[in-house]
């Protein structure tokens, strides 16, 4: 059972580390601006959950047409993170590479990419970013937290002491919290 959690901080080289490092500061970190460092929390362990579940119940299909790679890396939770946000976001289209294609379609143009990244498993990464969009899309709506949760948390271990480190940037855990530390910036 651990391992449904666990997968995300497993690599097997230098390379898909540095690859994980830069999705992790790009598209998690986005997110984490989104929703809160709470939130974020919470939502990495679902996500990385959901994403082993149906990387189970998918693997048991796909292996039977061939090799499947194992789920390893916080890639299928960042595409998760990054179905969420594309699925909700406002904007129509999106610059990639000096071209401008729908929101809708970058996860999946960077699903294309990622199956490039050594010991990547594309399987893992579709089924973090399905989860993502679902619950982007609010099939998934059992995993909201109510900010009134999100804010006593904040004030609670370990979130309490994270806010507490000096360089380390917190971000609240309520809408309101949020745009107030944004103004005062």
């Amino acid at each position: 059972v651990h391992r449904l959690v666990t997968y995300i901080f497993v690599y097997e080289d230098l390379i898909s580390l540095t690859c994980g490092a830069i999705i992790i500061w790009y598209f998690a970190g986005s997110f984490e601006k989104n929703v809160g460092t709470v939130k974020h929390c919470f939502f990495t362990a679902a996500f990385a959950v959901l994403t082993a579940l149906l990387y189970l119940l998918l693997e048991t299909v796909v292996s039977r047409m061939g090799e499947v790679e194992d789920a390893k890396g916080f890639m299928p939770v960042a595409f998760a993170t990054l179905g969420v946000s594309t699925t909700r976001s406002r904007m129509k289209r999106a610059l990639v590479w000096g071209f401008r294609i729908p929101v809708v379609l970058v996860p999946w143009f960077m699903l294309c990419m990622a199956w490039f990244i050594p010991h990547s498993s594309l399987l893992s990464n579709l089924c973090g970013l399905l989860a993502g969009e679902a619950y982007g899309l609010g099939y998934c709506f059992c995993l909201d937290i109510p900010e009134s949760m999100a804010s006593k948390l904040d004030q609670m271990f370990p979130f309490s002491l994270l806010r507490r480190i000096p360089g380390l940037r917190y971000i609240p855990g309520t809408l309101a919290e949020r745009r107030a530390s944004e103004s005062s910036k």
